[in-house]
């Protein structure tokens, strides 16, 4: 059991090293976009039919085709799958995770102390969830406002709980060369959720999938539903920013003023 356990450890840290150098290489903002606003295009409808599974994205697309894209009124629906990957990028790159990651380095994780607990309630199916009081509190204010300004969230009163709060680096770290269920060992090191102002809230789920399902099936399903158009269109007010790929993670970052 010990060797079994330094074996992933060891495996998990070279993963880790690699992975980063990889992650590293893929977020730095491409040149020739710097004009770019950070928000996303406006996306046509979405389509009824399957989704369709588009290639999977290099570090070498053409960033320079961007601008022209945009300002020949192509969306992220409607662009060439060469074109949004280059968009795409440039989303990563202005995320204040990415940009904070790119220019200090991984955030540290917080001192257990600084995490305040969630109610049994706030937590999705009672879940224990743990965060930075200030992204707790700010959570909580906003949660409030959905279910007074939207009925339908206000019906189901699983909508908005969170089921995922801080997550300890090295653990997640394990986790995933243990099960395989991340996406690269250096994500899972480096994990937003490691500074304990990251959350992953429920919207609800599409049929046979978890509110968690990157299936392209799910994430269509969700970015339709009535939490994740109130997020949208009303986060930024509470100091939440979304992460595009993922409709049910968000990250507290303060609010704004002016």
């Amino acid at each position: 059991m010990i060797r079994r356990l330094l074996w992933v450890l060891v495996t998990a840290f070279l993963l880790y090293s690699l992975g980063l150098l990889a992650w590293r290489g893929c977020v730095r903002q491409p040149a020739g976009a710097a004009h770019l606003t950070a928000a996303a295009p406006a996306a046509s409808p979405a389509p009824t039919g399957p989704v369709a599974r588009p290639p999977a994205a290099s570090c070498g697309q053409p960033a320079a085709l961007v601008p022209a894209a945009l300002q020949n009124g192509l969306s992220a629906t409607t662009a060439p799958w060469s074109v949004f990957a280059a968009m795409r990028l440039v989303w990563l790159a202005r995320r204040p995770f990415v940009a904070q990651s790119e220019h200090g380095g991984c955030p540290p994780p917080p001192a257990p102390a600084a995490l305040v607990q969630a109610r049994p309630d706030e937590g999705y199916e009672a879940k224990p969830i743990r965060l930075l009081p200030q992204a707790l509190y700010a959570w909580r204010a906003m949660a409030a406002a959905a279910r007074v300004e939207s009925p339908a969230i206000a019906a189901d009163r699983r909508l908005l709980t969170i089921f995922s709060g801080y997550r300890d680096p090295m653990g997640d770290t394990v986790h995933c060369a243990l099960t395989g269920e991340c996406g690269t060992i250096a994500r899972a090191f480096c994990s937003a959720h490691r500074t304990g102002l990251a959350m992953d809230i429920y919207l609800g789920s599409a049929p046979g999938y978890g509110p968690a399902s990157s299936d392209d099936v799910n994430r269509l399903y969700q970015s339709r539903t009535p939490a994740y158009l109130w997020l949208v269109a009303n986060a930024a007010r509470f100091g939440f920013v979304n992460y595009l790929f993922e409709p049910w993670h968000w990250e507290y970052v303060g609010r704004t003023t002016g």
